[in-house]
């Protein structure tokens, strides 16, 4: 398999964890939205969105967006609840993390470390951002007041999702340590066998 993505993407880091966890063999090749490739001919013709994570599978098939590839990846293994009410949940936290998580954590974190994005972080866009962000942040803590994971008792796809951007979320300007329940969380995801860091490359 042939992962296309960026080393500082929290999208792009959701299916190389996965995949180090699942000790799945695949390449990736950095196309970075930083410096247009991502919007090249060649690779709009792989992916007309253009955007990054890719999988390109062994047959040549391609799958795009971040939580669709883990949960193509995840399927028959422990990253996917057999049970119908947690994989459920999985999907809940799915939905969560990419309405009401990424466009907040993500985006604010962009515009506060990403020099192209400097023009578009007026004060207006990082309060919003800032409320928005703290809100799923708080979100998350209840829920992980009395639960260790997301959906069931063990690590998925849900936490996957959900770490990728939580745990640089310092970064982008929310203090963690007004959430001890996701701070705990992310100690248990990391705990999980087969953690590595985003810059792991495979």
């Amino acid at each position: 398999m042939i992962l296309y993505g960026m080393i500082d993407s929290g999208n792009c880091y959701k299916p190389r964890l996965l995949m180090a966890k699942l000790g799945l063999a695949f390449t990736t090749i950095e196309v970075s939205s930083h410096t247009g490739e991502t919007r090249k001919a060649d690779f709009v013709a792989k992916n007309p969105n253009a955007m990054v994570p890719l999988l390109e599978l062994a047959d040549g098939r391609r799958l795009a967006e971040s939580n669709a590839i883990l949960l193509y990846l995840a399927e028959g293994t422990r990253f996917l609840p057999a049970e119908r009410y947690e994989r459920g949940l999985a999907y809940q936290w799915l939905f969560f993390e990419q309405y009401s998580h990424e466009p907040y954590i993500a985006v604010r974190k962009a515009l506060l470390t990403f020099p192209e994005r400097a023009r578009d972080a007026t004060p207006e866009r990082l309060a919003v951002t800032l409320e928005r962000g703290n809100k799923a942040l708080g979100v998350m803590n209840k829920h992980l007041e009395n639960n260790a994971f997301f959906a069931g008792g063990a690590l998925s796809v849900a936490d996957i999702a959900l770490y990728a951007y939580t745990h640089t979320a310092e970064q982008g300007g929310f203090q963690l340590d007004a959430y001890p329940a996701v701070a705990d969380w992310l100690g248990r995801v990391e705990a999980d066998p087969g953690h590595v860091p985003m810059e792991w490359l495979g």
